[in-house]
């Protein structure tokens, strides 16, 4: 426990303001302690103790408020898929689909970011929800990359690309945001913001380039 207490401050970032304003002091402590926990160590490793004394509370203190382990994931991961989701609902649509794309993307990069330990959780440890929670999260998944997938083939500046043409690139642009939740720091070189425009950047190269290619 002492190397994974040692471990939990590197994981700093603004994953405690994700949790729902119905949850009680408590509650939110073990949610708290239950990201940093899964982060640091993976959802199986971790133990009840492990998540209750990170959050400075008793052994029993976790079924006060959640039924099990698999429910703090589970609200951990709902909190985490929903917020990326409202982040990317909040762009406002733009006349120009190209800037309404990149807008997209340095958002949804940018929340990645800025949450980066929720959301390493939220992408990476979905194997140990049960079916049925599983299923509610896919539901939050399908909702992003719809988005996504209507900018790319409702945007006369870009394409419309055929469906699987807009599949590949979805997936790809996705990758882009999901995948640095390994490594980014708060305390890196780049700012969440900073990210989020040098990879819609880069998005916007790959589906210039998927437009070239197409052309040949």
């Amino acid at each position: 426990m002492s190397a994974q207490r040692s471990a939990l401050p590197d994981l700093a970032d603004d994953s405690p303001g994700l949790w729902d304003a119905g949850f009680g002091k408590a509650a939110r402590g073990l949610l708290t302690g239950g990201v940093r926990c899964f982060a640091a160590q993976g959802f199986h490793a971790t133990t009840t103790r492990d998540i209750t004394a990170a959050a400075g509370l008793s052994p029993a203190a976790l079924y006060v408020h959640f039924s099990s382990k698999e429910e703090v994931l589970f609200e951990i991961t709902r909190a985490g898929h929903k917020s990326s989701l409202d982040a990317l609902n909040r762009v406002p649509t733009h006349a120009d689909p190209a800037e309404h794309l990149r807008a997209l993307v340095a958002a949804f990069v940018s929340w990645h970011a800025r949450h980066h330990v929720a959301a390493r959780v939220s992408q990476y440890e979905l194997g140990a929800l049960t079916p049925t929670h599983y299923d509610a999260i896919v539901g939050l998944r399908h909702q992003s990359t719809a988005i996504f997938h209507d900018a790319l083939t409702h945007g006369p500046a870009l394409g419309p690309f055929p469906p699987a043409d807009a599949h590949r690139l979805v997936r790809a642009i996705l990758s882009l945001g999901v995948d640095l939740v390994r490594w980014y720091r708060l305390d890196g070189a780049d700012s969440p913001e900073e990210l989020g425009e040098y990879y819609a950047d880069l998005a916007l190269g790959m589906v210039s380039a998927a437009a070239t290619r197409r052309g040949r």
